[in-house]
């Protein structure tokens, strides 16, 4: 693979909470950097920091301390509509959707382009559709999120982050509760995501042996 710009990179990074009374780290001196049309998947034991690493590339945490860069532009100094249109995130527990139906979740997706109060337009419901079609889920569209199965609200959740049309996806242990089966399935879409359209794609998952077979690259933390 062609070394470019990285779509999503890090130096010196220091991650974890504050409290009133002290900081408490997880892991320092990250140097990372994801690529377009790569898939990553980031092992490590529990309390290692995963999760706080996802959280805090995706802008839901501040970094403690070092460099966070989107688009080799400082993350700090991009407005939060426009991250949202360039990084997605995709959680171990789909939000609650009440009664909402499955293409409503999607279209949830466009709102860094329409607001909160926005409107779909045609430009909206063609990447809906698209995102669908991408994950292969167009049957599902009608379907109350709460009656999807576990695989089937993964997918559709997945679409909703296609249809922010973000060039980095990153994924909090998507299969942790997924049969095997459907891990395989899930980690090939995202492996074809990667690669066909581009995409920097960041798994975290404790499935070592998923892992070496579809990533292109590890992340490895520990505790």
């Amino acid at each position: 693979m062609a070394k470019t710009a990285p779509l999503l990179s890090a130096s010196q990074l220091k991650i974890g909470y504050q409290t009133k009374a002290q900081i408490h780290a997880v892991a320092k001196d990250l140097e990372l950097s994801l690529q377009a049309g790569e898939f990553v998947c980031l092992l490590g034991p529990n309390g290692a920091g995963k999760s706080t690493l996802i959280r805090t590339l995706a802008g839901m945490q501040a970094p403690l301390s070092g460099s966070l860069q989107l688009n080799q532009q400082d993350f700090n100094r991009i407005a939060p509509r426009e991250r949202a249109r360039r990084v997605s995130v995709v959680l171990t527990e789909t939000a609650a959707s009440g009664m909402m139906d499955a293409y409503s979740l999607v279209s949830l997706g466009r709102h860094p382009y329409s607001g909160w109060m926005g409107g779909l337009n045609a430009t909206d419901r063609a990447r809906i559709e698209a995102a669908f079609v991408a994950v292969g889920a167009q049957d599902l569209a009608t379907r109350q999120v709460a009656e999807l199965s576990d695989g089937e609200r993964q997918k559709v959740s997945i679409a909703r982050a296609l249809a922010q049309e973000s060039k980095v996806m990153l994924l909090d242990e998507p299969t942790a509760f997924l049969d095997l089966p459907r891990r395989v399935e899930l980690m090939i879409l995202l492996r074809n995501l990667a690669h066909r359209q581009q995409m920097g794609l960041l798994l975290s998952t404790h499935d070592l042996d998923l892992a070496l077979r579809f990533a292109d690259r590890l992340w490895v933390m520990t505790s």
